[in-house]
């Protein structure tokens, strides 16, 4: 049932998102038994026109079930996906389904980040993460490396935000700042999720809106614009879109698929796979007068593949 659905998802998405060119070829998975599977696969020849992402927060998955994650990135059009980091799972997993996404055109960018990271106390952790991005991509063969670096970093969530938020901006800033010039330095790019009110908030200096200098920070940014409608998905976001196309950034607008305890207004999981592709389609039309622009990114992997088997 679920792949008859994520065939009409991929095909909605297609029509408006994402012109591939096909070419037949193979991957090879490292399974967790170590023993190596080869697989059919099919690979854009061109370059999207626009991106279609997904979380994969589960990066155990990329050992036990590579080939899964896979199909269904290439069923619903995905070519790029935000692998969170997971320490526990071997780096000859990363490089083989990284090798693997490579040769089906989907990009594989590094995922971590926590409400805590936005406090200067927590500097350790970005140091750590830094570290390791920087032993993997040097020991990592071409077509095994990260394409970029994605964070998601919330502290609005904390306690010391309500406290004193002036003080948490200016330590976040602070972490921000040093995990931009650490992927310059990598020469890799890096982008981040930011909740689509954050230009509710000024800068402790009040010289601009957070979200301003978050944009002006990063080279791309995912606005959070957790809504089930077209017109309200695009009216939350448009602000970001239209202040990136001035600085010559990227945005990508996120969805939901979760269930929320907010409002079924915030997620697609109440409506399903086929209204979310028809949302989204309005959604592409819309955003496409900014340059910005840059595509669609579905809150997460899991949650969507349990929407697209209703």
């Amino acid at each position: 049932m679920w792949r008859r659905n994520s065939r009409k998802l991929s095909a909605m998405i297609l029509a408006t998102v994402i012109a591939f060119v096909p070419w037949a070829g193979t991957i090879k998975e490292v399974e967790a038994t170590g023993v190596t599977k080869t697989t059919q696969v099919t690979q854009s020849t061109s370059v999207p026109e626009s991106q279609t992402a997904t979380w994969l927060w589960d990066a155990t998955q990329i050992k036990t079930a590579p080939d899964s994650v896979l199909t269904f990135a290439k069923e619903n059009n995905i070519n790029v996906i935000y692998l969170q980091i997971n320490r526990d799972v071997r780096n000859r997993y990363y490089q083989s389904f990284i090798h693997n996404a490579t040769l089906a055109g989907i990009k594989v960018e590094i995922l971590d980040g926590r409400p805590s990271w936005g406090l200067t106390q927590s500097r350790q952790g970005l140091v750590d993460f830094i570290d390791w991005i920087e032993n993997y991509q040097n020991e990592a063969s071409e077509t095994e490396k990260f394409s970029g670096i994605h964070v998601d970093i919330e502290p609005h969530v904390l306690p010391e935000w309500k406290e004193n938020v002036d003080e948490v901006v200016r330590q976040w800033q602070s972490n921000v700042s040093y995990l931009t010039s650490e992927a310059k330095r990598l020469h890799m790019e890096i982008g981040a999720d930011i909740p689509f009110w954050l230009d509710n908030y000024t800068t402790p200096d009040k010289d601009m809106k957070i979200s301003s200098w978050m944009i002006r920070q990063y080279d791309s940014v995912t606005v959070m614009a957790y809504r089930d409608k077209a017109n309200a998905i695009y009216d939350v976001a448009s602000g970001e879109l239209a202040e990136a196309s001035a600085l010559g950034k990227k945005v990508s607008i996120a969805v939901e698929t979760n269930k929320s305890n907010e409002g079924d207004f915030i997620t697609f999981y109440e409506e399903g796979p086929e209204y979310m592709a028809e949302q989204l389609a309005l959604v592409e039309q819309k955003a496409n007068i900014h340059s910005s622009y840059a595509g669609i990114s579905i809150h997460e992997y899991a949650s969507w593949l349990k929407l697209a088997s209703r």
